[in-house]
């Protein structure tokens, strides 16, 4: 099973999920501004991959953030963070069969993802 969690209207999202129906994969897609992201999910991805690869501090929503909260941030503190605005998680996150993709790499969605 193929699961891609991200936000509906993002371009990288609309991209993958682009290029997901063009290449026949079936999927599921997980919009977690609309329905948030399972804490226990959030918490093994932060655990396999860190929470660096997970919080995007480049985009909008990371920025309008208080100094204060953008600071000293460490697993807790950034789990506290993606829980409370989803948006902050960089997608889209692609879930397949034991992998786990952090963002819109063609040449690593044909390395993990089956062939149509």
């Amino acid at each position: 099973m193929t699961t891609i969690y991200g936000i509906r209207n993002c371009d990288t999202m609309r991209k993958a999920r682009a290029w997901l129906d063009a290449h026949g994969v079936e999927y599921t897609f997980h919009d977690y501004k609309t329905l948030g992201v399972p804490a226990g999910r959030l918490r093994a991805w932060v655990e396999r991959l860190g929470w660096q690869a997970l919080l995007n501090t480049r985009g909008t929503t990371f920025r309008k953030l208080p100094p204060a909260r953008q600071a000293a941030l460490e697993d807790e503190r950034a789990l506290a963070l993606m829980t409370e605005f989803p948006g902050l998680i960089r997608r889209p996150v692609l879930e397949h069969g034991g992998h786990l993709l952090i963002g819109f790499d063609v040449d690593a969605y044909r390395t993990v993802l089956p062939r149509a």
